[in-house]
Parts: C-alpha cells; structure tokens; sequence
C-alpha cells in the first residue's frame, strides 16, 4: 500500500465532490439553453457559483470556471496584458513563482515585448515587501505573485501585497492554487478598500488540490477589472472563457472547496503537528538536513528538505521502492531533471538545488505515513548519499 505524501502535486478526490459530480453529470441539459432542461442545468452551475464565491469569499459574478490552476493563470496574465492602458509594457514577476506563470510571462515576453522585471525573493522564499513595492512604476501592465509558494510552503503578505499593487496603480493577480483549503483565502479581504481596476483585480484556484476532479478550477476576476478573453464562442462568464460550461465540474468543486473550508482549520492544527513531528525525527536522524522555507510562515502539511550530498531524484527512487510516494523540488521536462528553480532563487547554488525533497502532508496524512517516512529516509538518505 503506498504511503502518499505528495498532496501538494494532488490530493485524492474526495467521496463527496465525486458523488456531486456524478448526480450533476446526469442531468441532462445545456446551461446555456432555454428550455426547462437547459434551466434545470443552468440551477446547478449558478448554486456552483454562489458556494465557492463564498469559499473564496468573492462575488459569484466574479466567479469564472476554467480547467484548472494553469489555464486560470494564463487567462489572468495574458488577458490583463492585453487589456493593458498604452504605455505599459512591463510586466513584475517574483521569482520562484510556478511554471504556470513563468512560462505563461515568458510567452509574453518572446510574443508580445513583454519586459518581465525581477522581483527576488529572500532566502526563505518570502516576496518582501519592499522589493515588490520597487519593481512596480507607471509602466508596469500587471503582477503577480504566488499566496504560497507550491515547493517551499512559505506562506506571503497576499493583502500587503496587494495594497502596494493599489497604491502603485497595477493589477495584481495572485496564484492562490497551494494556499487554497490550506489557509485563509479572501479576495473581498484581501482588496481591502481598493475597488478599482488596481491592486488585487484576479485570483487562481485549482479543485484537484481540494479534492475536486482533476481538470476543474477558477479564476476570480473583480467586476472593475479590463481583461482580454483567450477563447471566443458564445460569450459564457462575462465573456471571458467561452464554452460549453462544466455543471457537473462545478457543482464537485464547489463542494470540495466547502468541505475544505470546513476543516480548514482543524486539518492545519492536525497537520502542523504532523509536519513539526516528522521534521523534528528528519533533525534528529539525518542532522545535516535542512528545512528550507519560512519557519513560521508556512503551509501547515509542507515539509521542503536540502539533503547535501544527496540528488533528490535517487531519494524519489529510493523512497518509491518502499512504497512512498514524494517529490523532489525539480521540475522535469522531457525526462531531464532539471535543479529547482525556487531553491535556486532562494539564493543556493545549483548542487543544492538538485538536492531537495517536498514531502507535503493532506486530509489523507495518518501518524503512521509520518512514521514510515521518518524511518525510510534516514537509509534513503544514506544510499544516496554513498555515506
């Protein structure tokens, strides 16, 4: 039986999001149609809407349904960059941000003379306020920036962020798709008393992190926000993803992000309390080891490891053979393990970078799955190592 500590790529699908999609997907009719079946649909996706507008404690007008996390991101940071005022050409990136979003601006950048301009990080991962803050001036088109970054757990000012981004005039997108039933999200909170067309205008969510369907998520998109669809077709959500849309995705969603919502709380005392366990048999057991990420600020089930000497991708194979499932902080693209790019902005070099482990703890973590790592890794850690 494999002992899965990998929720953070994705967690399982929860009992009653499936038994929501499944009842949804046997209603028969199209949202957009008017006849009494068309309506009996178009009930379900607007009850959809309004539950997890609540979740994200939003408008359920500003509640776009999409694909998921990445498709969300895209149409935030390329239909903002469209919609831009003239003079503005110059796009705020953080570094470490997820390759949904740093592919997403370098398309930009090669296609459209996107000028991307660097905001470091600091050595635990945080975006500081003061560095986003100088990255932003009147020919800045957009930015973005992660609630939570996906590899290190680190935990960022998402409201302190988004009044610079107020102040300075610049729609602010924010990925919230690691922070998401995790810690508190809330985009009417987080924009504070800004409602105009600056500071936090969109938010990315995705439902297989909840314990939603994989291939379901969202984009919230203030009402005062200018931004460019990527599809067109039959002016579904505002016009801004058109399409057949997904009553049966939706309603799943909206149900796993209640239910996340729910538990919020009790899972994070729960699952902090794991993660400080495993971290401190990791420290006792293999005292070279170092946590990476904010100490304090950090998602309650992320635990991201330097192992010195020892490549993450053996660490993966080694801890897989003994039915363990984890991840490295590398990305892998056409089969070539690359260094982790989050690691690398933190400051260390490329050696260190290849060699890190994310174990990441969710609704399904047990004491036991904590037991079985804390004492596989130590071995793992020496094989790899060749110590």
């Amino acid at each position: 039986m494999t002992v899965y500590l990998d929720h953070a790529a994705t967690t399982p699908l929860r009992p009653e999001a499936r038994d929501a999609w499944l009842a949804a997907a046997e209603t028969v009719g199209n949202a957009s149609s008017i006849h009494g079946a068309g309506q009996t649909a178009r009930r379900l996706l607007e009850d959809a809407r309004d539950r997890l507008a609540a979740a994200l404690d939003c408008q359920p007008i500003e509640v776009v349904f999409t694909s998921g996390g990445t498709e969300s991101i895209n149409l935030a940071l390329k239909g903002l960059w469209w919609a831009r005022p003239a003079g503005r050409d110059a796009i705020a990136l953080p570094d470490g941000e997820h390759h949904a979003t740093l592919d997403a601006v370098a398309w930009l950048s090669e296609h459209e003379d996107a000028r991307v301009v660097p905001v470091p990080l600091d050595g635990a991962a945080r975006i500081l306020p003061e560095r986003f803050a100088a990255a932003l001036d009147d020919r800045t088109a957009l930015a973005t920036a992660l609630v939570a970054s996906n590899e290190a757990g680190t935990v960022n000012d998402a409201p302190g962020l988004a009044a610079i981004a107020a102040e300075r005039g610049v729609p602010l997108h924010v990925d919230a798709v690691a922070a998401f039933g995790h810690v508190p999200v809330t985009f009417r909170g987080w924009r504070g008393d800004a409602r105009g067309a600056a500071g936090l205008v969109a938010l990315s969510v995705s439902g297989h992190k909840v314990g939603a369907p994989v291939g379901t998520g969202a984009l919230v998109v203030s009402r005062e926000a200018s931004l460019t669809a990527l599809q067109h077709g039959g002016g579904q959500q505002r016009a801004l993803r058109a399409g057949t849309q997904d009553v049966a995705g939706a309603t799943a969603l909206a149900v796993a992000a209640e239910l996340a919502g729910r538990e919020r709380e009790a899972e994070a005392a729960r699952l902090g309390a794991l993660r400080d366990e495993l971290i401190a048999r990791v420290r006792r057991d293999i005292p070279e080891a170092v946590l990476l990420g904010d100490p304090v600020d950090r998602l309650p089930g992320s635990v991201h490891l330097h192992l010195p000497g020892a490549p993450g991708e053996s660490l993966l194979y080694l801890l897989d053979r003994e039915g363990i499932a984890v991840s490295t902080g590398s990305a892998c693209q056409a089969g070539v393990p690359e260094p982790s790019h989050v690691v690398l902005a933190m400051g260390r070099d490329e050696r260190a970078a290849r060699e890190v482990l994310r174990i990441t703890l969710g609704r399904t973590t047990t004491s036991a799955d904590v037991d079985a790592i804390a004492a596989a890794l130590p071995e793992a850690y020496r094989r790899a190592a060749r110590r």
